[in-house]
């Protein structure tokens, strides 16, 4: 294997990273060690799900947890926005920014506070590159048109269209753009023509789009994706399971 590419994704997963994000970026820097090669990191910030985004901090004096996460300006671009589209709201960061340092270390707050972007994928990204988590680290991110373009057709995916003044990331069935409002209710919404460059994939086709692109040969996969990958799409690539982390659905704060 003459340049291994060990990969992992992750779609934005809170303003500081989750832990498993930080276990998957350790079991890829210890396999680099092994073999060399080169990392990247696929940034799925085509999801739209804000829930993504939330992050779990505890109290430094009283050990209580609180959940965090970004304020959106309206409804429609909370619940169907991709998060590269969601925008940051100045007051939101700066009502934060007074909250955090009761969570994390001072370091992180001045961090926080630099961090200047205009939408909740950029900010989340930018705040791991500043904790240090990606040095030397390729990111490949499924919003960007050039990746899309080169991406092979999947045959169940998403649709990015504007929609009442957002743009949302409408679901592609029967011919029809759905945006999904709970339970069996969807909500059609009209749209025109589009192309690769407007179409990010499902959970189930997300792989096999990534790697027509990435072609890793390593792939580090969290627990949730051992189990809905589909390894018949990549037969050579070999997957390796991320760390073992505690409280793996809470924060990283370390530097």
């Amino acid at each position: 294997m003459d340049h291994p590419i060990i990969c992992f994704g992750q779609q934005p997963c809170g303003f500081f990273p989750k832990r498993f994000l930080f276990a998957k970026i350790t079991a890829a820097r210890r396999l680099q060690k092994e073999i060399g090669g080169e990392i990247v990191f696929f940034f799925h910030d085509s999801d739209h799900d804000p829930r993504e985004t939330i992050t779990i901090l505890r109290d430094q004096n009283n050990n209580q947890e609180v959940a965090l996460n970004f304020q959106f300006e309206n409804r429609i671009q909370k619940q169907f926005s991709p998060l590269y589209a969601k925008r940051v709201l100045p007051e939101w960061q700066e009502k934060t920014a007074r909250q955090l340092p009761n969570y994390v270390e001072q370091s992180l707050v001045t961090q926080f506070k630099e961090t200047k972007c205009s939408n909740v994928a950029d900010f989340c990204l930018e705040m791991y590159k500043r904790m240090g988590l990606l040095e030397g680290v390729r990111v490949e991110r499924s919003s960007t048109p050039e990746f899309r373009a080169r991406a092979v057709t999947v045959s169940d995916y998403f649709v990015d269209q504007p929609y009442e003044g957002e743009m949302v990331r409408a679901r592609y069935r029967y011919g029809k753009l759905l945006l999904h409002k709970g339970g069996g209710r969807f909500l059609e919404i009209p749209g025109d023509e589009f192309g690769p460059e407007q179409i990010s994939p499902t959970r189930d086709t997300r792989f096999r789009w990534m790697q027509s692109v990435i072609r890793c040969t390593h792939y580090v996969a969290g627990a949730s994706e051992q189990h809905y990958v589909n390894k018949e799409d990549a037969p050579d690539v070999k997957f390796i399971t991320r760390d073992e982390i505690s409280d793996f659905d809470r924060a990283y704060t370390g530097l």
